[in-house]
């Protein structure tokens, strides 16, 4: 297939798309690095249709009874379609089967070959076992993901059961308040299955308060006594309250060198990549800056399910 640029694309297979529950799109071509879903007004006219373009939108009608079958609405300079509305007797082009971004928006702008080996893995039910592969960079991706070369990362687990060790960090203020009145979050990372919790707070005064309440709930839920925890030096950590409620429970509490967040390196990574999957989702999806804690809930979701998931070694 020869492109307006004079480009050419391998043709690598022709087929049906759709179901016969609704809509069956015929004569479908799949081609080789074709990026987006085309609509070949050469063919259409070769089948019996006519197509009309006005200055906003565009007309395509049976030729013979004049009957119009769809109409498309300019923007910028392109004509879309909405393909949901299209006759199942209309023959037109599109582009490779795209479903594997569509389950890397699904699953938090999850990395493709993560995204591989929860197939491999067979980690998810329901999830298509066909290739994931990064064939393209995802816009949103790359605008909210880029990131400077990391410190080389720990390779084994220092611990030996759950809630051992919790790492600890704040992320915050954000320059949109949500819809809760929160603006910081406080991100906790189990060291053995690196679980996650993330609460959302509305100042650093309210940290003590959610790290407390935590504490009782995983204590009781688990039957499992927490022997340390790992902070930097933030205010919100290193307090007096803190101090009374780590000596009073025998909770050992860690702290890392000043200016090194590296030595938390844990939840500090865990916290960059939940601000970026978060921004990217809001990106993506448009919607507005103060669903930022929902997007992070949808995050947590499914991180939740795949850590638990690799502590009960067991398929979700």
């Amino acid at each position: 297939m020869t492109y307006g640029d004079n480009n050419k694309g391998r043709i690598l297979g022709r087929g049906e798309v759709g179901s016969h529950d609704s809509i069956i799109i015929k004569d479908v071509l799949l081609v080789d690095r074709l990026k987006h879903n085309l609509l070949s007004i050469s063919k259409l006219c070769d089948k019996g249709y006519e197509v009309t373009f006005k200055p906003d939108l565009c007309i395509i009608s049976n030729a013979s009874t004049r009957q119009t079958l769809l109409i498309g609405k300019r923007v910028n300079n392109i004509y879309m379609l909405n393909i949901y509305d299209i006759a199942s007797n209309m023959t037109f082009l599109l582009s490779k089967n795209d479903d594997s971004w569509l389950w890397h928006r699904r699953l938090a702008h999850i990395h493709m070959h993560h995204l591989d080996r929860l197939v491999s893995k067979n980690l998810v039910e329901g999830l298509p076992t066909f290739k994931y592969e990064k064939d393209r960079i995802y816009e949103a991706c790359q605008k909210r993901k880029q990131t400077k070369t990391v410190f080389k990362s720990k390779n084994f687990v220092s611990t030996a059961r759950p809630l051992e060790m919790l790492h600890m960090d704040l992320f915050g203020p954000s320059r949109t308040i949500s819809l809760g009145g929160n603006y910081y979050g406080l991100v906790i990372v189990d060291d053995f299955s690196i679980f996650t919790w993330t609460l959302f707070i509305v100042s650093k005064d309210h940290a003590f308060t959610a790290f407390k309440h935590l504490v009782r709930v995983l204590e009781n839920e688990n039957d499992c006594h927490i022997s340390s925890i790992k902070s930097d030096h933030g205010d919100e950590f290193q307090n007096e309250r803190f101090e009374n409620f780590c000596n009073k429970h025998g909770i050992k509490h860690n702290f890392s060198a000043p200016r090194t967040p590296q030595q938390n390196g844990v939840v500090e990574r865990k916290n960059r990549s939940s601000e970026e999957i978060a921004q990217t989702l809001l990106n993506d999806s448009n919607h507005p800056r103060y669903f930022w804690p929902d997007a992070d809930d949808c995050l947590l979701c499914f991180e939740s399910c795949f850590d638990q998931a690799y502590f009960e070694k067991d398929p979700i």
